[in-house]
């Protein structure tokens, strides 16, 4: 089976995102199961495809809102009014319908579509209904721009979400109905989609690589906590604002706290132990050196990759439950709680017992073999509804 996996932006290796380690795993499953993936999509500019064999390249694009300039911002802004499109697509609209349906008759004969988010399936929409597709929701995104109106402090902004999460609501649904099946990233999901049968839809379980190591090596620790994120996403943002604000005033003073990732302007503390350190070189490399991780997410869909990560790794953590959407495992040095005052009590007594890491394998094993035959199920479907078309 040959499919089309459409994507807003094409895999470049760089893994810096949540986003791209999902697509990463999901191809790399589709692959497992027999299944040759060609990637349709965008690149970043200046960055190739890491896997450029297997690519068709639309152009490259900087989507990017935080570090585009105003002139550009207002443009996509109007391209949305005008088309009826989300902000999100409208970036991707630089080239027609035409060009894309040129680049997918490049590909040779291919059975289907994977529709990779919203972003792209929407923007696109009518190149892609001439053959099956599974639509891939990574989040329910029109619950997560509700969840950011709701948190905007600008009336502009508000009213600008708003209107993505109509559209989206919409649009969302919609992508559901006309694909044969579809992949969410959390159980919870799949009911908020619409999809909740299993013959219409599946959860994926992820990884953040393809293989673990068992050996374990002493860690040197140089902060009592360590996040790691893209603060300008607003989920992460409101994630962190709620870390920073209810969490960290109950901290002691001298509790040692590491922020990594792009922090958006205005986002300070003023607890002496927290410390902003910008873009770090190694993202694993500065986990490992926290004795604790604190995992912070309080609002948006999908699954959290990071929380992933951390049990790959075996590291202590304190969690929220939305932190934990989508785990079926939870380690035995996870603490669970969404109470501002006891996540902070819980952070501290993980560093002054100094909870030891635990064997991630066993939750890597699992997670890779509820992700493969997930994927399987899908692909057995979208299989059924090629041959259907074919007849």
């Amino acid at each position: 089976m040959h499919l089309l996996f459409a994507t807003s932006i094409v895999p470049d290796g760089a893994l810096s995102s949540g986003y791209e380690i999902a697509n990463r795993a999901i191809i790399e499953a589709l692959r497992r199961a027999g299944v040759r993936v060609t990637v349709l999509g965008f690149g970043w500019p200046g960055k190739a495809p890491s896997d450029p064999e297997n690519t068709i390249l639309l152009g490259s694009i900087d989507v990017r809102t935080d570090a585009a300039p105003l002139p550009r911002k207002l443009a996509w802004l109007a391209n949305a009014v005008a088309s009826g499109l989300t902000f999100a697509s409208a970036k991707l609209r630089v080239v027609s319908d035409d060009s894309v349906r040129h680049a997918i008759d490049a590909a040779g004969p291919f059975d289907g579509y994977i529709l990779n988010s919203v972003q792209m399936a929407a923007a696109f929409e009518k190149v892609f209904q001439n053959r099956p597709s599974i639509f891939v929701a990574h989040n329910v995104e029109f619950r997560s721009a509700a969840q950011n109106a709701q948190a905007a402090s600008g009336a502009i902004q508000r009213a600008l979400f708003r209107r993505e999460s109509r559209l989206l609501e919409v649009i969302e649904k919609r992508l559901c109905r006309n694909a044969r099946f579809v992949f969410t990233l959390a159980e919870e999901d799949r009911a908020e989609l619409g999809v909740a049968s299993d013959t219409r839809s599946v959860a994926l379980p992820l990884v953040t690589r393809s293989e673990i190591s068992t050996a374990h090596c002493k860690r040197k620790i140089e902060c009592d906590a360590a996040l790691i994120g893209t603060w300008t996403w607003e989920p992460n943002r409101i994630g962190l604002d709620w870390f920073l604000g209810k969490v960290v005033p109950h901290l002691r003073k001298d509790f040692r706290i590491h922020i990594a990732g792009s922090v958006p302007a205005g986002v300070s503390s003023p607890h002496p132990g927290v410390k902003f350190v910008g873009r770090v070189p190694d993202a694993r490399a500065f986990v490992r050196s926290a004795a604790v991780i604190p995992l912070i997410s309080t609002s948006g869909s999908g699954v959290q990759l990071k929380t992933i990560e951390t049990f790959e790794l075996g590291l202590p953590s304190v969690a929220t439950a939305h932190s934990l959407r989508g785990i079926a495992h939870k380690p035995q040095n996870c603490i669970m709680t969404d109470d501002p005052q006891a996540f902070a009590k819980a952070l501290e007594q993980t560093v002054d017992q100094r909870v030891a890491d635990v064997d991630g394998s066993d939750f890597h094993r699992r997670q890779i073999a509820a992700l493969d035959r997930a994927v399987a199920l899908g692909v057995a479907r979208l299989g059924a509804g090629a041959q259907e078309v074919a007849a």
